[in-house]
């Protein structure tokens, strides 16, 4: 029998072809070498300030099956690892990463090839699990092909939540272009357009295909520069970039589609402007005053904040736009982390790491510093279970729907054994090459030191 499709119907079917579908990984049921007990470990479990008695571990696939503190049998073929008495604890998380642009300079980035950025981002991804980072948010940068590769295990790499292109306007933070570039030819993409690094709108219906095309591509976030930044050469952090419409475009947008806005934004202005327009989270904040951190917690505003080390802030030549920048901007850090325990904002932690993989391999000992203004058990908290709960407002564009940063039954085995105590000693997790004697991610082992 001759089946005939009408003109419309075969067009519907070619069209849905062409549709790219999200990777879904098979799951098999979980076997012997699938299982991993942890024994006699000393848990902190992500939320609590105090690590648990001597227990058991039960891994199974992917998520911890079982919590005792009595014996827990697995059948012949598992992983057993015996840790005496060393803490267990959930993989760390930075919420403010920038997966394809840790290595190399803004120049380097813009002019090499796409195929060489990402092998190099790549080897940086594996870099980063291997420091206990299991899981980053990514704020800006073309992520999403080294996501798709590290959940189909082709690279070993920490989960991502990817914002795709940083959205930026004319002369904002994240636009790279050169003056002669100017003026700009509607329609016509620019090298960092291009390559996905930003994308460069000046209107309410730019700024909605732009948000509308990273939530396309995967976008669990969009990421706005709403204000001026340090790194962009044309830039004044006092300057709010976006209006108010523009930014309320970008969080109708993606309300639509079950997710938020997070916005760079250093002054009260653009941090305002942001909370007005529908912004749920604001990045850095360093030149807020107190009446503006009234209104965060008024509003329930998550605040991610970076302890910024002081090696980034040097790394900007004296006398560079950008120094003059970060000179303005680096007083302000120790303030906002103040005013944020004043009235106890929901403060998520990250690094901002850029254009250098020296400060990349400081990652663990940026969040130890935080013990400025937070106790170890804190601030450990603060990088695992409160991070977690900050990647939960992607709501269903969440790509990894579980729980996270956390250890508890039914939660995802991302998980460190550490040699220590690191709520006595925070430094631990400075030196992850020493301290950290096995890295699991997803219930799969990538490092363990005690195998014989």
């Amino acid at each position: 029998m001759k089946v005939l499709f009408r003109p419309s119907v075969l067009a519907m079917c070619l069209a849905l072809a062409a549709v790219p579908l999200p990777t879904v990984l098979a799951q098999e049921p979980a076997s012997a070498s699938d299982t991993t007990l942890f024994q006699n470990v000393r848990i902190f479990d992500g939320t609590g300030s105090a690590l648990s008695g001597p227990s058991n571990v039960l891994v199974r696939g992917h998520t911890i099956e079982r919590i005792s503190t009595g014996a827990i049998e697995v059948e012949p073929g598992a992983t057993v690892i015996d840790g005496a008495g060393r803490t267990l604890m959930p993989g760390l998380i930075d919420a403010h990463w920038h997966t394809m642009l840790i290595r190399g300079s803004p120049a380097q980035m813009l002019a090499d090839d796409v195929g060489y950025s990402n092998i190099v981002a790549a080897d940086e991804a594996t870099d980063t699990l291997m420091r206990g980072f299991t899981t980053v948010r990514d704020v800006g940068g073309p992520a999403f092909s080294l996501k798709r590769a590290i959940d189909e295990g082709l690279v070993d790499g920490p989960r991502i939540y990817p914002s795709g292109a940083m959205i930026t306007v004319t002369s904002g933070h994240g636009d790279f272009r050169q003056l002669v570039e100017l003026p700009r030819v509607p329609g016509k993409l620019s090298r960092i357009e291009e390559i996905g690094g930003a994308a460069i709108v000046d209107s309410p219906d730019e700024m909605r295909m732009r948000v509308r095309e990273q939530l396309m591509q995967g976008a669990s976030q969009v990421k706005l520069t709403a204000g001026g930044g340090v790194s962009s050469p044309f830039s004044p952090v006092d300057v709010s970039t976006f209006t108010e419409p523009e930014i309320r475009a970008a969080t109708e947008a993606a309300a639509n589609w079950g997710t938020y806005v997070t916005a760079h934004a250093f002054t009260d202005d653009a941090i305002r402007t942001s909370i007005n327009a529908g912004v749920k989270v604001i990045e850095h904040g360093f030149l807020m005053t107190e009446p503006t951190a009234q209104l965060i917690a008024q509003k329930g505003i998550w605040l991610s904040l970076q302890p910024l080390p002081e090696g980034l802030r040097e790394g900007f030549p004296v006398g560079s736009v950008q120094r003059a920048g970060a000179d303005e901007v680096w007083p302000g850090i120790d303030r906002t982390y103040r005013l944020a325990r004043k009235y106890n904002l929901k403060v998520a932690w990250g690094t901002d790491v850029l254009f250098s993989r020296a400060l990349a391999q400081q990652q663990g000992a940026i969040l130890a510093s935080l013990t400025r203004w937070y106790t170890p058990a804190e601030a450990l908290a603060m990088a695992t279970g409160t991070n977690a709960q900050l990647l939960q407002l992607s709501g269903r564009r969440n790509p990894y729907p579980g729980k996270l940063g956390v250890v508890e039954q039914g939660a995802y085995a991302d998980l460190l054994l550490v040699d220590g105590n690191p709520l006595e000693n925070i430094n631990l997790i400075a030196d992850p090459q020493r301290n950290f004697l096995v890295i699991m991610k997803d219930g799969k082992i990538y490092k363990n030191s005690l195998a014989h």
